[in-house]
């Protein structure tokens, strides 16, 4: 064979090998776009499991069941000597009134343990509700009116369908008391309506009066301080570690605590918090002042970190061309390259709040885990959050309650999807090309 064909077949044998690799190369490229695909796919349908889960238990909650009763306001049972005192009227026998009512809408009932039962179709919440209207309007004292109060828990639930007529029958609600629900919704006395108390009222022990608008003031005003605190301590850090810190060991040292208390468990700022904050400083416990400080030393290493990258993305020409013109250091750096590097700052913010605001183990530390049913007026006074409201409702026993966990992360993952929103429409507002 002479050399030309020797040349030929060695090129031909390359080309082969060549071939074979890409193949196998390509086999490799398309086997590993299968499994991410399949690993996205697979964490996308999780992910609608978890929503489809936690909206399908707690959709409901938005409603509650309500029952109409003729109430007559007995001048007996609220100022039997008519002294027209607002402190008389608010000790009035309101439970009693609730329970006249129910006795004349059902004047059979006669036995003791079937009365208790009759008394339990309408919520504790109702007394509350006649009280409030006697203290708004006393000429009522004296009248009959109709009003609507919500039902107890069990109703509710037999209502919505989550108890099923052959284990209620058998459960907690009573045949007769069955009957009774049947009646009610015959005469057209049984209806679903919004559930304005979920948003409006505080924590409590009954399920149908239970709200969250007492957790989500105390998230607010704990958020308040916690970006108070954190956003102008770590922007200042950050540009102080990037723009004017020597580059020697303690900067060095400074800069790998910073990395390393990014990554500390959040339990072990609510350690640091109830030893500070609460045993050395004097601080109130279960206080949103104390929370925010807490969670402003979680958020801190967040918001350095993600500033300083935002600073590192600024190109040098632009200090070099501020500082070329006759601009100090820190004119150089507060009028061109700190707002450049603001949109990162902020985004890193947003997503740090957002962590922050799903955080549950530090709180738990320095007692917000109380059970507040006032709404909060200011940061020092005590309070519950968002996260600790849903731990409170999950540990609770009501089948009530579980509608309400679910109906309270739904508000919880509504919020962190407007934060993050919030982060991706600053960062495409303020940034700039260059």
């Amino acid at each position: 064979m002479n050399r030309t064909g020797l040349q030929t077949k060695e090129s031909n044998a390359r080309l082969n090998l060549i071939k074979a690799g890409l193949k196998k190369r390509y086999f490799k490229e398309r086997v590993f776009r299968f499994f991410g695909m399949v690993a996205i796919l697979t964490a996308l349908a999780m992910l609608a499991i978890l929503f489809v889960s936690i909206t399908g238990k707690g959709y409901t909650a938005f409603e509650q069941t309500f029952v109409r009763l003729d109430i007559t306001f007995d001048t007996e049972m609220i100022d039997p000597e008519n002294t027209g005192a607002k402190d008389v009227h608010s000790k009035g026998d309101y439970g009693g009134i609730v329970k006249k009512s129910l006795r004349q809408m059902f004047p059979d009932v006669k036995d003791r343990r079937q009365k208790r039962d009759l008394y339990s179709l309408a919520s504790s919440g109702a007394a509350f509700q006649l009280r409030k209207m006697v203290l708004s309007d006393p000429s009522i004292i004296g009248t009959t009116q109709t009003i609507w109060v919500p039902t107890d828990d069990d109703v509710d639930m037999l209502m919505k369908g989550h108890i099923k007529v052959e284990s209620g029958v058998s459960g907690r609600i009573k045949p007769y008391k069955l009957e009774w629900i049947h009646s009610l919704k015959d005469r057209g006395a049984l209806e679903k309506r919004f559930n304005r108390a979920l948003f409006t009222s505080g924590d409590s022990r009954e399920p149908e009066l239970a709200g969250i608008w007492g957790a989500v003031v105390g998230s607010l005003y704990t958020m308040m301080v916690t970006l108070l605190l954190s956003f102008p301590l770590g922007v200042a850090t950050a540009v102080y570690l990037e723009e004017f810190a020597p580059q020697n060991m303690w900067t060095d040292i400074i800069e790998v605590n910073i990395n390393n208390l990014a990554a500390v468990p959040s339990i072990v700022f609510g350690l640091l918090g109830l030893a500070v904050f609460l045993n050395f400083f004097g601080l109130p416990r279960s206080a949103p002042m104390v929370g925010g400080l807490v969670l402003s030393l979680m958020t801190l290493p967040t918001i350095i970190i993600a500033s300083r990258a935002s600073l590192k993305s600024v190109p040098p020409s632009i200090r070099e061309g501020a500082l070329g013109v006759g601009a100090s250091k820190m004119q150089a750096v507060t009028h061109h390259v700190l707002p450049l590097a603001m949109p990162g700052m902020l985004t890193g913010t947003i997503i740090g709040m957002a962590r922050a605001l799903g955080e549950t183990a530090p709180l738990l530390m320095i007692g917000m885990v109380a059970f507040i049913v006032d709404i909060p007026t200011g940061i020092f006074d005590i309070a519950t959050v968002l996260p600790v409201q849903i731990y409170l409702w999950a540990d609770s026993p009501e089948r009530a309650f579980v509608e309400r966990t679910s109906a309270a992360i739904i508000m919880l993952l509504a919020f962190l999807l407007l934060m993050n929103a919030a982060a991706v429409v600053l960062r495409n507002k303020f940034e700039k090309r260059w």
